[in-house]
């Protein structure tokens, strides 16, 4: 596996290898886990050459004390990578992703505006500035991600069509633990007691899913907060119930697709989570 810190030195790098193969990327923060490496293992699957970056951007936290708490692991990411099977791990520096500061302002619509975007105003232009930092550097043909970050994926791929850029996005199922809580980074952060009742979250989307279409939207909501807020380490910030275009769903006709999606604090920690209901 070759790791690079310089855009100089892995640009040359990817145009070489680009001449006969596909180029995949993994964008992450590190503190790996079995979803990153789900990405990486759909990533080798269909393309040539698989890259992974290792990057904990400033600039989609608005928290700068969650910032500094966020888990930085990369020595044992760097293992868990080579032992993956990635190709070429991308690890810079914020100098090297920002030479210069980055200014610019998407214009995503509603689609920022609601559910993440509501509670962490400035989140998604961040994300949508160092993914397509990202892509300039790589230029992949396609990059992985995770439906756990639903609408970070939506964002995405507005970016993508807004900057015409030509790679191409593939969303890869949500990784969970044995008891269903979904895989995080922000797991490990957890105390003994917060990631044993984290686990709640992910049995009322799950039950969420069973009475999608018994109950009405509004009380699938409000039974979903009830049993999540049951345990005393968790306290629901939203459930949002939405279509695939980050729409508000009202009623179970009103779209095709349907996801509930919730973001939950334990304690300090905050943990997201989605399921498609229809």
């Amino acid at each position: 596996m070759e790791k690079y810190v310089k855009v100089s030195e892995l640009k040359p790098r990817l145009s070489e290898l680009r001449k006969d193969r596909t180029v995949g990327f993994v964008p992450t923060m590190g503190a790996l886990h079995q979803g990153h490496l789900s990405l990486v293992e759909r990533c080798r699957s269909m393309c040539g050459v698989t890259v992974a970056s290792i990057f904990v951007n400033p600039a989609q936290f608005n928290d700068r004390e969650d910032y500094r708490r966020y888990p930085r692991t990369l020595e044992c990411d760097l293992e868990i990578l080579e032992n993956a099977g990635c190709d070429i791990v991308f690890a810079p520096t914020e100098e090297e992703v920002y030479p210069e500061r980055d200014n610019r302002v998407f214009d995503f619509g509603t689609l920022d505006k609601v559910m993440e975007g509501k509670f962490r105003p400035g989140h998604f232009n961040g994300v949508a500035q160092v993914v397509s930092r990202l892509f300039d550097i790589v230029n992949p043909d396609k990059s992985f991600f995770g439906q756990k970050d639903f609408q970070q994926v939506c964002i995405i791929k507005s970016m993508v069509k807004q900057l015409n850029l030509t790679t191409g996005i593939v969303v890869c199922p949500t990784v969970r633990e044995q008891d269903g809580l979904a895989m995080s980074s922000r797991n490990m952060l957890l105390s003994e007691i917060q990631r044993k009742e984290a686990a709640g979250i992910s049995r009322a989307l799950f039950h969420a899913k069973q009475q999608a279409g018994v109950m009405t939207v509004t009380e699938l909501r409000d039974e979903t907060i009830r049993r999540i807020n049951l345990s005393p380490e968790l306290k629901v910030e939203y459930v949002e119930t939405v279509d695939a275009a980050m729409q508000t769903v009202s009623e179970w006709d009103d779209a095709e697709e349907i996801f509930a999606c919730v973001a939950v604090h334990a304690g300090e920690i905050r943990l997201i989570d989605n399921v498609q209901l229809k």
